[in-house]
């Protein structure tokens, strides 16, 4: 048999090649992939073209049909990957693979088994939509773009993969709705949650823009620093939880070195106990005070237009 492209699935994905003649299918999901069982009794999702056409539970399946072999051993995602197989062609579901390994080399960080759900779900449901003239506009595109660097160039790939390969043209408000399937993956979120936190970026971002009078140098080290603590302190507040320890003296050396983003930070402190009933206490106040100091300190003032 001829060897088989290896492309390595995420952590608790993992792709297996199969020669010998044992495997029997258990489940037909469509002409094109069945569940079957490995000689340690896992189940497994075998994929290949014509691989279970006409296939029933019990038939053998021909081993020089195999083309990928997926072993889940998320629970939580195995039903819905199932599910998602079954209703999608497989092209859709190798092209996303191969989008979610150069997501995984660029961003080099930890994604969660979710993303090989959303991402092909997308895909798929996204060319179809290009197919039929549905395009849709990214209202947050310009924010993705901005603190979702990485993320958005893994989404202007995907673009340009999908036009290789389907010659489907997606537009670039596709590639910051691509981009935020990878943000979920990072942080664990619902995609619905993942967008307020991108809104409560924003509104921070502009209050201190607005009480500096200035323009962020979005390349330079602070501002992605700072943008990185916006997540997770945008995460907190989403979902209500805080720092477990408070560091009131230490804020209060930092208030007197920092007055000016001091005070920065209490008009954000203001606002978000305002907004979203969240209060901030002194360990926030202090990170957010820091990087807040750096970021205007080294940024090129600007007058905002």
């Amino acid at each position: 048999m001829q060897a088989k492209r290896r492309i390595g699935l995420c952590f608790r994905f993992a792709l297996f090649y199969f020669r010998g003649s044992r495997m029997k299918i258990e489940k037909v999901l469509n002409n094109n992939v069945a569940v079957t069982r490995n000689e340690q009794g896992r189940e497994v999702i075998v994929m290949g073209r014509g691989l279970a056409f006409k296939g029933k539970p019990g038939d053998g399946i021909d081993p020089e049909k195999i083309e990928k072999t997926f072993i889940i051993t998320d629970e939580g995602v195995a039903d819905k990957f199932q599910q998602l197989l079954a209703n999608i062609p497989m092209a859709h579901m190798l092209m996303s693979e191969r989008i979610i390994n150069y997501a995984k080399i660029k961003l080099g960080k930890r994604l969660n088994d979710s993303i090989y759900v959303t991402l092909p779900d997308h895909i798929s449901t996204a060319i179809y939509r290009y197919k039929e003239g549905i395009l849709l506009k990214n209202p947050l595109m310009w924010d993705i773009r901005r603190f979702y660097r990485d993320e958005y160039e893994v989404g202007r790939k995907a673009n340009q993969i999908v036009l290789e390969e389907t010659g489907v043209e997606f537009l670039e408000d596709e590639a910051a709705f691509i981009a935020m399937h990878f943000v979920n993956a990072q942080l664990g979120e619902q995609m619905s949650n993942v967008y307020d936190i991108t809104y409560i970026m924003q509104e921070v971002c502009n209050i201190v823009k607005n009480n500096f009078q200035m323009e962020f140098d979005e390349d330079s080290l602070d501002y992605y620093r700072f943008i990185t603590h916006l997540k997770f302190f945008a995460q907190r507040l989403r979902s209500g939880t805080h720092y477990e320890d408070d560091d009131t003296e230490l804020l209060e050396v930092i208030r007197y070195k920092h007055r000016d983003a001091y005070e920065c930070t209490e008009k954000i402190k203001g606002f978000v106990q305002e907004k979203y009933k969240y209060e901030l206490g002194s360990e926030e106040m202090l990170y957010l005070t820091v990087h807040i100091a750096r970021l205007t300190r080294k940024t090129n003032r600007k007058g905002v237009q």
